[in-house]
C-alpha cells in the first residue's frame, strides 16, 4: 500500500507587497527559527522562475506558462479553481528541495484568500500566522528604498501596480487573519516601519517563542 504524503509543519507569513516578506522568508531558511530547520517557499518568486525558464516540463505545461506569465503582468490571484497549479509548484520545490518530514515549511504568497488557505490543509498543516503589519506609506517608502534588498529587477513595483496589490489584498488577503484566528491558530503580528529589516524582524520574531 503506498504511503501518504508528508504533511509538513507550516509557518504562513502575510502582509502586503513591500513589508518584507521574502527577505524575513530567506533570513527564517537561513538561521532557522526557534531550533527549526525551515524552507522558505516563495510563490512570487518561484512563479517569476516558471516563466522566466519558459520550458514545459512533466508539471508544467505551455498554458500554465501563458497563464502565469499574465498573473504576473496582471497581479491576479490564482482562485480556488487554479490551486491544483499551485500545489504542482509547491510539492515541486518539497522534492528538489529533499525536504525532509520535520522541515517547517515557510509559506509566502500562499495562501493569498481563504479559498487557497482551505485546500492548503491537504498539503501542510499551517502551526503559525507572522503578520507583517506595515501602512500604505511605509510600503512606498521601503519599495523606493529597497530596504529588504529582494526589488531588484522587479517589473511590478510602479505607483499604479503597488496600489492596486495593496487593494487586493486589504480585499482578499487580509481576511485570511480572521479564516486563522477562527481555527485557533497563532498568530505573531510583526509591526514594520519604513526602515525595518529583514535581520530586525527574524530577531523579533524569534525572540518570541511560539508552541509550535
Amino acid at each position: 500500500m503506498p504511503t501518504e504524503p508528508t504533511r509538513h509543519r507550516a509557518v504562513v507569513l502575510l502582509g502586503p507587497t513591500g513589508a518584507g516578506k521574502s527577505p524575513l522568508g530567506d533570513r527564517i531558511e537561513d538561521r532557522g527559527l526557534w531550533g527549526a530547520r525551515c524552507l522558505h517557499f516563495d510563490f512570487g518568486a518561484n512563479l517569476r522562475e516558471v516563466v522566466a525558464r519558459d520550458s514545459p516540463d512533466a508539471l508544467i505545461a505551455r498554458e500554465d506558462i501563458e497563464f502565469l506569465r499574465e498573473v504576473l503582468r496582471t497581479g491576479a490571484l490564482l482562485e480556488d479553481e487554479q490551486f491544483a497549479l499551485a500545489a504542482r509548484i509547491l510539492r515541486s520545490l518539497l522534492v528538489r528541495r529533499a525536504a525532509a518530514s520535520d522541515t517547517v515549511v515557510v509559506l509566502n504568497g500562499l495562501p493569498r484568500h481563504v479559498g487557497q488557505a482551505r485546500d492548503l490543509q491537504t498539503i501542510v498543516e499551517v502551526r503559525l500566522v507572522v503578520h507583517l503589519a506595515c501602512s500604505a506609506e511605509d510600503v512606498l517608502r521601503r519599495i523606493e528604498s529597497d530596504v529588504g534588498g529582494d526589488r531588484a529587477g522587479r517589473i511590478d513595483d510602479d505607483l499604479e501596480a503597488v496600489r492596486r496589490k495593496l487593494a487586493l489584498f486589504d480585499e482578499r488577503t487580509a481576511p485570511l487573519l480572521e479564516h486563522y484566528r477562527a481555527r485557533r491558530t497563532p498568530i505573531e503580528t510583526i509591526e514594520v516601519g519604513a526602515a525595518t529589516t529583514p535581520g530586525d524582524a527574524w530577531q523579533e520574531l524569534e525572540g518570541r517563542r511560539a508552541d509550535w
